[in-house]
């Protein structure tokens, strides 16, 4: 812990941070098992790079059956970071490939720094995105992207990939975890339940048709403004206690 920040490393930097199924079983730990400190988290990588994705070293021979299971036990996992109780915020350096982007997806808030470079190898390798990578990424650079990435094996730059969304954050080499440590605290200040809404309600208001959306915002909206924690801070602006919005 940081505060009330929780940091998440990935630890297997000799493999620069490959995803085997014991990686995956302590992510899907961690978020399900968050101290009740903790307001927001950081998941960043250990050594050069944040996650090469899947550790093809351990890649086992599955029929169907077993292969849609094991694929659905990372969709677990990694819905256990997106869906869970804080905002999450991925701290990326070096490769962020295959399944490390799948990861860096279902995070809140991603900072790339001047060494990340994003890919999707799985096409050249015969085989397929399978933690969920196929729904998330295209939300953030659509379809036409990601099949250019899994078709022809593009790698994208930091500064490009903050440009079609991979990233919201692009900043100086050796700096990302510096930068989603400070996002993340200043998340964590956030009253809890309009982050929790954030993380919860707006993706699916965006994936309702209008009619739906307009309703589901207005209750999530009025849920938000009965808590004790938002009347207070609307109090303390409206008094002058609070600061305003300023031009960075």
């Amino acid at each position: 812990m940081n505060g009330a920040v929780a940091m998440v490393r990935l630890s297997r930097p000799t493999k620069r941070n490959a995803l085997n199924d014991g990686l995956i079983e302590a992510l899907r730990d961690v978020f399900q098992n968050l101290p009740e400190e903790a307001k927001a988290a950081v998941v960043y990588g250990e050594g050069d790079h944040f996650c090469a994705g899947l550790d093809l070293s351990e890649l086992k021979e599955r029929d169907a059956g077993q292969g849609v299971h094991h694929s659905r036990s990372w969709h677990v996992a990694l819905d256990a970071v997106q869906l869970g109780r804080v905002p999450v915020v991925a701290a990326l350096h070096g490769a962020v490939v295959g399944g490390g982007l799948e990861l860096a997806s279902a995070c809140h808030i991603r900072v790339a720094d001047d060494s990340t470079f994003f890919a999707l190898p799985e096409g050249t390798r015969g085989i397929f995105v399978g933690g969920g990578g196929s729904v998330r990424i295209p939300k953030l650079i659509g379809v036409a992207r990601m099949t250019d990435m899994m078709l022809t094996g593009r790698v994208y730059n930091a500064l490009d990939g903050e440009r079609i969304g991979l990233a919201q954050y692009h900043v100086p080499t050796g700096t990302s975890l510096d930068k989603a440590l400070d996002l993340a605290q200043r998340i964590a200040t956030n009253a809890p339940l309009t982050n929790y809404a954030l993380m919860h309600a707006l993706p699916r208001i965006a994936e309702q048709p209008a009619d739906h959306g307009y309703l589901t915002e207005a209750l999530i909206a009025s849920i938000a403004q009965a808590a004790p924690e938002a009347k207070a801070r609307v109090k303390a602006f409206l008094e002058g206690k609070a600061a305003k919005v300023q031009k960075n």
